[in-house]
């Protein structure tokens, strides 16, 4: 009870809650002290790396200015510096493309970039470097990439073209140096110098080309003044000779321009002259040529219409002969089924008759007959329909086979008749008409008709030839018996002379004769009639002739 009683002594009960505030106050003031103890600011010099707890997917968590918390515990911080750092390459002996050894001693300032790509990379691979070690990995990049540039260019170029030097060495640099977080500044090129002296003899050489030069421009410059004199005068001379020919090329030039123009004229003149006379001979050409076209087509066409009435008379052929068929086949069959049921109707007789007489056949003989009858009339029936069907079939396999030997008979002649219309259709366009292809073709078969006309009389056999002739000499029409057998043996000449003429247009020579019309032939005398004087009449004997 002593120390309750002691406790209660000490603090009054009014100074508790003032105790407690006061122990609030002093926790919340070392909580934002903490906290604001933890928030860091960060100099623009400088990169502020936070690791520890970060987001995800990252190492660590670069700032560059401004400020951010660093939570205890769970982070903690670091500082990089962004100042320059300037780095001496003093690269010697490095082989330039002909294989010369090159020194080439330069300054090179680097510093960490600001990039957040770059500072990830510093924050990586540079914190907690110091500065000479971060020099140090910066010095061993630059002596590899300055290498392998000057290895890709000859000296010359490295010494004429300095800015094409140091581009290609900021563009093969700088993609090493972002690798490990540094930028490439600034590149100072001291000195370019080579063991052979190659150098030195180019610098040499460019001093000696100037000097020589400067000699040849005042030589030069001498020899113009001499030139100046001589050409003023020659072009002078050449001027009045210029104009002189200018003049002299220009009458020319109006007197032959002026007889181009009138050929060309006269030229044009003939040529629409000939155009005309030839478009009129083509539109007349073409107006025969269509003709000719127009009537082979027609020709065509008719030979297709007899060719398509052909076919449909061969199709009605066909269906004729099918009908006829199945005709026949439903006649085979009744006739059949007639005598079947004949044959019945005599089983079925015979049944009753023997019934009848002597009624010694038991039901199952009569059954027997009876089922036999039918038996036999079904195999009559079936045998007849399969003898009318098989009828049938080869009657309709008869008409296919017709039909469609009369359609291929009928396509082949089409084709033939086509294939002929077009090369008479050829022929008549190569003739340049009709009738010229006609004449041209009667003309070609012209032997055939000879040979065929005189096959026609080949068998016949002459023995002799009578001629009556009188003894006066004379028949009164100024003519004697041999001139009115001449003439009547012209006119007997086969009419396929004269239908060559009216048909094929060829006419044949006058010394064939000419054909005398019926109406202006002199009449035979009559049988009863006086015959002229020496004249055999008949039932009297011929007198001697040859």
């Amino acid at each position: 009870m002593m120390p309750l009683a002691f406790a209660k002594s000490a603090f009054p009960e009014n100074a508790v809650p003032a105790l407690i505030a006061l122990l609030v106050i002093v926790v919340l003031a070392g909580f934002f002290l903490i906290i604001a103890r933890r928030y860091k600011r960060c100099p623009s010099n400088k990169i502020l790396v936070i690791y520890g707890r970060t987001s995800r997917g990252q190492t660590a968590k670069t700032v560059h200015g401004g400020g951010t918390f660093v939570w205890p515990l769970l982070q903690s911080y670091d500082y990089i510096s962004l100042e320059p750092m300037q780095i001496e390459i003093p690269l010697q002996g490095a082989l330039s493309l002909e294989n010369i050894r090159v020194s080439v001693p330069s300054v090179f300032t680097v510093a960490v970039g600001t990039e957040t790509e770059q500072m990830n990379n510093a924050a990586v691979r540079l914190l907690s470097l110091t500065r000479g070690e971060i020099m140090k990995q910066a010095e061993d990049i630059i002596f590899g990439q300055l290498r392998q540039v000057i290895a890709s260019m000859k000296i010359e170029e490295i010494n004429k073209d300095r800015d094409v030097f140091l581009t290609k060495v900021q563009s093969s640099l700088e993609p090493e140096l972002s690798k490990i977080g540094l930028v490439l500044i600034n590149v100072n090129i001291k000195d370019l110098t080579d063991e052979s002296g190659y150098i030195e003899a180019i610098g040499r050489k460019a001093a000696s080309e100037a000097i020589n030069q400067a000699e040849i421009d005042v030589a030069k410059q001498e020899q113009l003044g001499a030139i100046g004199v001589a050409a003023a005068d020659k072009e002078r001379s050449i001027q009045v000779a210029e104009l002189e020919k200018v003049r002299d090329v220009g009458t020319k030039s109006a007197e032959r321009d002026r007889s181009v123009e009138i050929a060309e004229l006269d030229r044009d003149r003939i040529i629409g002259e000939k155009r005309a006379e030839f478009t009129r001979e083509s539109a007349v050409r073409d107006a025969q040529r269509e003709m000719r076209i127009q009537v082979a087509d027609a020709d065509a066409h008719a030979v297709t219409g007899e060719n398509e009435a052909r076919a449909l008379i061969a199709k009605t052929n066909a269906d004729l002969q099918v009908q006829e068929a199945n005709a026949y086949q439903i006649g085979e069959t009744r006739q059949r089924e007639a005598k079947a049921a004949v044959l019945e109707a005599e089983y079925l007789a015979q049944a009753k008759a023997a019934e009848a007489q002597g009624k010694k056949i038991e039901a199952e003989k009569r059954a027997e007959l009876e089922a036999t009858a039918r038996a036999v009339k079904a195999q009559t029936i079936v045998d007849a329909e399969a003898a009318a069907e098989r009828d049938r079939i080869r009657a309709e396999g008869e008409a296919k086979a017709n039909f469609a030997r009369l359609e291929a008979e009928a396509r082949g002649q089409y084709e033939i008749l086509a294939k002929k219309g077009q090369g008479l259709r050829e022929i008549i366009e190569s003739c340049g008409g009709a009738d010229q292809a006609f004449r041209m073709l009667m003309l070609e078969h012209i032997d055939h008709i000879a040979e065929t006309a005189a096959n026609a009389i080949s068998n016949i056999k002459f023995d002799k030839i009578v001629v009556w002739d009188g003894a006066q000499g004379g028949d009164g029409t100024g003519g004697t018996g041999t001139s009115r057998f001449l003439r009547g043996l012209a006119g007997s000449l086969p009419p396929a002379l004269q239908m060559m003429r009216d048909i094929g247009g060829v006419e044949m020579p006058d010394f064939f004769g000419k054909l005398i019309l019926e109406d202006d032939q002199p009449k035979a005398p009559d049988a009863d009639s006086e015959a002229p004087d020496g004249d055999a009449k008949p039932g009297k004997t011929p007198p001697k002739g040859s």
